[in-house]
């Protein structure tokens, strides 16, 4: 048996080796038969191609043949399944979208119902996350998110660095478009409001319409992990009552939070100013304080705390003055023989009021405001809810602003808001709007803290502890006048160090003090120039 097999396996491989040759010698040959007959006889001798090359050939041609037939054949089979399946999607997808347009009306299949109403209950979790209706505990004033202003023609922003304006006029588009769809949408909400909102103006039977005329002015921030809040004013002229809609944008469509009318007329302004010399500033401050609050306003108390003797009877006699001439007796003169500390004045001028709520302005001497913030001023602050920390827009010294004339232009025609006249006061906290329940809630001011600015922040932490939301925004008819600065020697590292920034952001812009930098430098090369000038030689 081994011997059979092995000559069974030797005869194997000599029928390969002979099946291998043949087809060697047909390869040839097919070569031969393709190739380009070149000029004279080029063929092998010996070798007869018509007698084997033709036939089989031909054989070859047609198996490849029905190969590729069978080839498209499949590839229209694919073509056709695709086809079918491609139909398939469609019609699901259009069932989709019918399932979708049903959910919107209350129909279709209760699982979309599901869904729809899952879709909702997110999006009202994003408002409830977002610091919108109730406030939130905030670690410090660095978490704050600050609100911009707006209005129909200008963004009043904060993140304005060395090359941006405080205002910008005009907006981006991006940001026009945004607002203006916001600002549509709060029309939207007035003039066609839903049977849960409030009852709209009216006048006799007849349906009062807002336009955009009457949009005041707005207030937006964004949180990135929740959406876009929008605060929206609008006022008829001849009305007393404002329409106060809150909108968010839960990174989808904007929804309604609330509508609300609040009426102003009777919400009264304590406006505490703590003081100790600077009578002259004194007397400018009272003369706006009779120009707006006396004559236009007419809902504001003033509570002057004054520290030590010097300068009482010059603030005694201007108080008695506005008194005269204005009939004026809505105010209290609290004098405090003890060294000067804002936040001591604060607290006493809140304590001293006894006549139940009341909404508090701690302000400055420095301060211009006007009619129209004391408005802003009662519209973002409400008891128990909320506190308003306003963006001070701060002048520099007009001496360097308006150095190239004689004389500065008056005080009220250096109330603009340009790069080169001032700067939003956003590390300041001094001024701010909050009821004296809220006020003496959270314990007051720090009274162990001396002099210049910190007990402000402390009190500023103080509000973001707790469940309240504090509004940060830059306003417009805010203005702090400038003063000359004087950092004394007795305070901290800490008031030392802050101070001196206040006055160096407080002088003038940077452009303006490169030029007080350099000017030394640039007489030189303006005296160069002359030189250069003077010495050429006449055409």
């Amino acid at each position: 048996m081994p011997r059979k097999g092995s000559i069974l396996q030797a005869r194997a491989r000599w029928l390969l080796l002979g099946l291998a040759l043949v087809f060697s010698l047909m390869l040839l040959l097919y070569l031969l038969e393709c190739a380009p007959t070149p000029e004279g006889n080029g063929s092998l001798p010996g070798i007869s191609l018509e007698t084997h090359g033709k036939e089989y050939y031909q054989a070859l041609l047609q198996e490849q043949e029905e190969h590729y037939k069978n080839r498209a054949s499949s590839l229209k089979r694919q073509i056709a399944q695709l086809k079918q399946e491609l139909q398939e999607m469609s019609e699901k997808l259009r069932a989709a979208h019918e399932k979708k347009l049903a959910a919107a009306n209350g129909l279709g299949h209760p699982g979309t119902k599901e869904q729809s109403n899952d879709l909702l209950e997110f999006l009202h979790s994003q408002i409830d996350k977002a610091e919108v209706v109730v406030g939130a505990k905030i670690p410090s004033e660095y978490a704050v998110i600050p609100f911009e202003s707006f209005n129909t023609m200008k963004v009043y922003q904060l993140e304005m660095g060395l090359t941006r304006h405080p205002e910008e006029k005009p907006m981006r588009k991006d940001r026009r478009d945004e607002l203006v769809e916001v600002i549509e949408a709060g029309l939207d909400v007035i003039n066609n409001p839903d049977e849960e909102d409030e009852e709209q103006e009216t006048r006799g039977n007849d349906k009062v319409m807002y336009s955009e005329t009457d949009f005041v002015e707005g207030y937006y921030r964004t949180e990135r992990d929740k959406g876009s809040h929008y605060e929206l004013l609008y006022k008829k002229a001849d009305s007393g009552s404002y329409h106060h809609i809150t909108l968010f944008r839960p990174f989808g469509p904007l929804m309604k939070v609330k509508v609300e009318t609040k009426d102003l007329s009777k919400v009264i302004i304590n406006i505490i100013v703590p003081l100790s010399g600077r009578t002259d500033a004194f007397a400018q401050f009272m003369q706006n304080y009779r120009n707006v609050c006396i004559q236009q306003d007419k809902r504001t108390y003033l509570t002057v705390v004054y520290f030590g003797d010097e300068g009482l009877s010059e603030v005694k006699e201007i108080l008695s003055s506005i008194d005269s001439d204005s009939n004026f007796n809505n105010y209290t003169l609290i004098p405090l023989k003890e060294e000067f500390s804002r936040g001591r004045g604060l607290e006493v001028g809140a304590q001293a009021w006894d006549k139940g709520e009341v909404l508090l302005f701690f302000c400055d001497v420095d301060i211009y405001f006007t009619a129209g913030f004391l408005d802003t001023c009662r519209l973002n602050a409400q008891p128990g809810k909320k506190v308003f920390y306003p963006v001070v827009f701060s002048l520099y010294n007009p001496a360097i602003v308006y150095a190239n004339q004689e004389v500065p232009p008056p005080v009220e025609q250096q109330l603009v808001y340009k790069k080169d006249s001032g700067f939003w006061r956003d590390f300041g906290f001094g001024m701010t709007c909050q009821y004296r329940t809220d006020f003496l809630t959270i314990g007051g001011f720090d009274l162990e803290v001396r002099g210049w600015g910190v007990e402000d922040v402390h009190l500023y932490r103080k509000y973001l502890r707790e469940e309240l939301i504090v509004v940060r925004t830059p306003v417009t008819g805010l203005f702090h006048l400038w003063h000359e600065k004087h950092c004394v020697d007795e305070l901290t590292p800490e008031q030392y160090r802050m101070c001196i920034q206040s006055k160096a952001m407080n002088e003038a812009s940077h452009p303006h003090l490169g030029m007080l930098v350099f000017r030394d430098e640039i007489e030189a090369h303006l005296r160069k120039q002359a030189f250069r000038t003077n010495n050429e030689p006449e055409a």
